[in-house]
């Protein structure tokens, strides 16, 4: 799955802990992912392993709602979501948080999206999003590092 693929990192000026609070916490979305637009469906507090959320996103203007599970967790180090959107797109998240050895956190970010379709869909949603999602990664990484810095 790996038709867009986006890989980013960060270092933050904070501890894996702190950073994994406030990224693993729904209701903090709208604080740091820039295309985040609304929460739908979401359990209380911390995600667990199995938890699902319904978000919705914006690119270019277009709100789509995902449907995500935490498919993998080791708290404080490692989040893996898998999502399904609209018309049986798949995307797949990982965050994986590393202490720095100076009190703070290595933030490696990587997604990837699969469009429906095959490689008609793929090559559509290239020409549709193209470097869009990268961009946003890096803005999201840099609003949460602005906020866990402040």
């Amino acid at each position: 799955m790996s038709e867009n693929r986006v890989v980013e990192s960060i270092q933050i000026d904070a501890p894996p802990e702190r950073v994994w609070e406030l990224i693993m916490d729904p209701r903090c979305l709208a604080r740091w992912v820039t295309i985040h637009r609304k929460l739908g469906k979401a359990p209380p507090g911390t995600l667990d392993q199995g938890d699902e959320l319904v978000q919705t996103l914006c690119l270019r203007g277009a709100n789509f709602k995902v449907r995500w599970t935490v498919a993998e967790l080791e708290a404080p180090r490692l989040a893996v979501w898998e999502g399904r959107g609209p018309a049986r797109s798949k995307a797949r998240t990982a965050y994986r948080l590393s202490a720095d050895g100076n009190g703070g956190t290595r933030f490696d970010y990587e997604s990837e999206l699969k469009a429906p379709l095959g490689p008609l869909g793929a090559a559509a949603s290239r020409a549709l999003v193209g470097g869009l999602p990268a961009r946003e990664a890096k803005a999201s990484l840099q609003r949460l590092k602005a906020l866990l810095e402040n």
